[in-house]
């Protein structure tokens, strides 16, 4: 039977997948897990920078400030999420 848009049973299928790019704004994408069309949510989280920055602020008498790193996005990762079924789809690390 010719004509399958896929390949006949039995035979293996390939799936080439190629890397989702991710950047500091949400991505236009298809989920790797749902195949659906979506706009990534994005969730902050420190990281080992993050930390350090705050550690920096504490050390130079500055620790009014130490919480400024925790609340600004452009110290942490943003990671991409898939609204619909929540699979992880990728960070930005800035």
């Amino acid at each position: 039977m010719s004509g399958y848009p896929y390949p006949p049973p039995g035979q293996p299928s390939v799936v080439i997948q190629t890397p989702l790019v991710v950047g500091p704004d949400p991505v236009r994408c298809i989920c790797p897990s749902c195949g659906a069309h979506i706009l990534t949510k994005m969730k902050y989280e420190p990281n080992t920078r993050t930390h350090v920055v705050a550690l920096i602020l504490c050390l130079f008498i500055c620790w009014p400030c130490v919480c400024l790193p925790y609340c600004m996005d452009s110290c942490q990762n943003a990671n991409h999420y898939c609204p619909n079924c929540d699979a992880f789809i990728g960070t930005y690390q800035s």
